[in-house]
């Protein structure tokens, strides 16, 4: 099986060694994307709703470099800074899988890169 490295540039570049994704087999892993804005490599203003909105532009992005798409998403893991945001990502969260969502696990984290609200990585069918 041959493992295939995923890079778009629609997406923040890595800023650390990791990939944006990995394709092997039947699967892609992505690394956790947070709510930059892949030209500014900033974090886009606002809030939690506006941070899911761009992890999950992020995520579609990779996964659509890597030939997949959000649809075929089996798994996820959101991190949230505050757990008293949940109701407001998941909301966002439910607009992008409306459908058959994913297995979920959701986790409250000390801190998040470059002092994101919200981090989300995902398991794909290829």
């Amino acid at each position: 099986m041959n493992k295939r490295v995923i890079y778009t540039d629609k997406a923040p570049k890595a800023i650390g060694p990791y990939s944006q994704a990995i394709h092997i087999g039947t699967l892609v892993y992505t690394a956790g994307q947070v709510g930059l804005d892949p030209a500014t490599m900033e974090l886009v203003s606002g809030g939690i709703e506006e941070q899911t909105r761009q992890v999950l532009a992020n995520l579609t992005n990779v996964l659509e470099a890597a030939g997949s798409n959000i649809s075929k998403v089996v798994k996820t893991t959101v991190f949230l800074k505050d757990m008293n945001d949940f109701a407001k990502m998941n909301s966002i969260y439910a607009e992008a899988f409306n459908e058959n969502p994913p297995a979920r696990t959701t986790i409250a984290a000390a801190g998040l890169p470059k002092g994101a609200l919200v981090e989300i990585e995902c398991v794909a069918l290829a």
